[in-house]
């Protein structure tokens, strides 16, 4: 019996960058700045070198957070550009075929099929 043709569609194919990383990556860059600043500078009076870490701690990882996804979104609008077209057909569903009682080794039939 012949097989009547699979229909034939066009799909984009490209990279796209997982943003997750590049916003954990600019909050950890963000803090490691922080804790540079925070305990290599000059501590105001009345406050702590924790204090100020503190600071600049939500203040660098907020930042850094924020400068990692827009490098995540200028990377994606890169490989929007970067995309090629495929043609892909759908292959017919195949069915699986039937499996017998399992036996172990000497032929016998094991507990797995009992």
């Amino acid at each position: 019996m012949p097989s009547e043709p699979q229909p034939t569609r066009e799909i984009t194919v490209r990279r796209a960058p997982k943003f997750l990383p590049f916003l954990l990556a600019g909050g950890l860059v963000g803090a490691v700045v922080a804790f540079v600043v925070g305990y290599t500078g000059t501590v105001p009076d009345g406050y702590t070198r924790e204090s100020v870490f503190g600071y600049f701690l939500v203040l660098f990882a907020a930042a850094g957070v924020l400068v990692g996804g827009v490098v995540a979104l200028v990377l994606d609008r890169v490989s929007l550009a970067r995309s090629r077209k495929a043609y892909v057909e759908e292959l017919p569903e195949e069915t699986e075929p039937q499996e017998g009682p399992k036996t172990d080794d000497d032929g016998g039939i094991g507990p797995a099929a009992q």
